[in-house]
This record gives C-alpha cells, structure tokens and sequence, in this order.
C-alpha cells in the first residue's frame, strides 16, 4: 500500500520550499521530540527535573500519563498540572525550530500543530499558526459554562511555587470558573475539550490559507506525525495533495514517514530524523546564499 523513496532528502525538501508558492506545515509530537524534548511519553532529563518527585512518589512514565492519572485529591493534580505548566514554560525553545523557520523565512507560510506545548508560539506570528489541539498556556471551564478561556502564566507559577512537601498545593489557589465556580482546566483535547471562538478561529485560519493558494504550488510538509492521530494533520494532507493540481507532499519521520502509492509521483517519505534532515537543508541554503 505504500511506498518509501530516499533521494538527497535535504536538497530535494530546500528545492521543494524554494519552488512552492505556498507551504502549508502540519507538525506532531515528533516535532518536539526531535529537539529532544521527550517528556511528554518518556521520564527523560526534562522529566527528572521537573517531575522526577511526581514519578517517585505516583510512579507513572511521562507527563502524558501524569495528567491522566487518578491523583488523591485536587490539591494533588494541581500540583502535577502547575509543575508541568511549569516545565513548559521554562523549557528552552528547540533549535529545530528555529531551523524550519530558517527554511520558511520570505516564504508564503501557515502552520498547523496538534502540539500543546506552545513551541511554536516562540517562533511563529499568531496569524501563521493553528494550534488544533489546544494550547497548554490557556485554561477552560470544566464544565464548558461559558466561551471565555484563560492565559494562564500567572496562575501555573503561583501554584508552583506553593506545592509542598506532600506535592500539594492550598486549595484556596486551585483555579476555578469565575462563573459557575467548577474547577479550571487545561484547553487541550479530551472530554471535555472546549471548542468554542479560539478553537473555531485556529480552523478559519487554515481554511483561509488553503483557499487563497489551492490553485498554486502548495508544499503540504508534515513533521513528526505518528499513527496515534493521523486523521488531523496527515490524511488531510494526503487528500489535499491528491485532489490539488500542484501540490506536493513531503513528510518526515524517522518511524511513521508514509507515503500512499497514489501519490508515488507528488510526494516523498523521509525516514530520517527530523532535526538531522532540516539542520542539513539550513547548511544548504546558508551555503547557496553565500
């Protein structure tokens, strides 16, 4: 069903993005991961750091199974949601994003992300970026009274800063509707996930994108999609770069990079790493720059 092709990856993705008249990018976890930043799946030095006393103490692996864990009260998962708030917000930004930046810079761009660790938002202006899936820098009402969500840097760094040696903190600071009084929540995808203006507005964007340039040179690029989600970003992507006379897809994953037969002759699989491939495509165009 599908097909692998390994050309000069890196040369063949700067011709690619040099060529395009646009550049729609779709990225997942596997973003993040190629920066080394694996916390969210796996207790890397990243987890040891902020949550190591969390894992000591629960004995769950990574953050992702940290936020779904059934903690004793809600003194004790706020804890666990301000410390890893925590962590987002003091981790450094990755140098592969930079590097895709590097690449997009002059270029007629948007980019969509199912990532909620607000990377991107370092490096990409507000009206280039989708965040699809949420955004851990903003909290929601848990029972979805109303439409409003809020910024939440404040209210993470306070309750850091109150966790206490039981990895509780005071249930005066746990966060809660300022209209119906229920509990706050992070606004990313579960249950209970609202999708209300923001999450409408981060959809038009794309659209918009899409309609303004479906009749150009439009490079479909996907980084770090895995199978756990493809119906957001990567089958999308395929139906788009199979109906559009001139688009191209190229997707990067050192696991998951697939490529449909169909299109065999408008695409191409990297199964490469995706800091390795987009660092070299950078020394590339530096070099053809003089």
């Amino acid at each position: 069903m599908f097909l692998d092709k390994q050309p000069d990856n890196a040369l063949h993705l700067l011709e690619k993005i040099e060529m395009a008249d646009a550049i729609l990018v779709g990225a997942a976890a596997g973003m993040s991961a190629a920066c080394g930043f694996d916390f969210f799946y796996h207790n890397d030095s990243y987890f040891q750091k902020y949550l190591g006393e969390f894992h000591k103490k629960y004995g769950f692996t990574g953050a992702f199974n940290g936020f779904y864990y059934r903690y004793p009260s809600s003194e004790a998962h706020w804890a666990f949601l301000a410390r890893m708030g925590y962590m987002e917000y003091e981790c450094e930004t990755g140098k592969t994003y930079y590097d895709l930046m590097t690449l997009l810079a002059g270029k007629n761009y948007h980019i969509m992300t199912t990532n909620q660790d607000f990377q991107f938002t370092r490096v990409v202006p507000e009206e280039k970026l989708s965040a699809i899936q949420g955004d851990s820098r903003y909290f929601q009402c848990s029972r979805r009274c109303h439409d409003e969500i809020f910024y939440n840097k404040d209210m993470i760094y306070a309750m850091n800063a109150a966790i206490d040696e039981n990895l509780c903190i005071p249930s005066e600071l746990i966060p809660r509707c300022p209209q119906c009084g229920a509990e706050l929540e992070p606004w990313v995808r579960g249950y209970t996930f609202l999708e209300g203006e923001k999450y409408r507005d981060e959809y038009r964007k794309i659209n918009e994108f899409l309609q303004q340039n479906k009749n150009g040179r439009i490079l479909f690029l996907e980084l770090g999609v895995g199978r756990m989600t493809p119906m957001f970003i990567q089958e999308p992507f395929w139906n788009l770069t199979y109906q559009l006379p001139q688009a191209y897809y190229i997707t990067i994953n050192p696991k998951d990079a697939l490529l449909p037969k169909q299109l065999a002759q408008k695409g191409q699989a990297i199964k490469e790493d995706i800091a390795d491939v987009l660092r070299e495509a950078v020394e590339r165009k530096k070099k053809q720059e003089g």
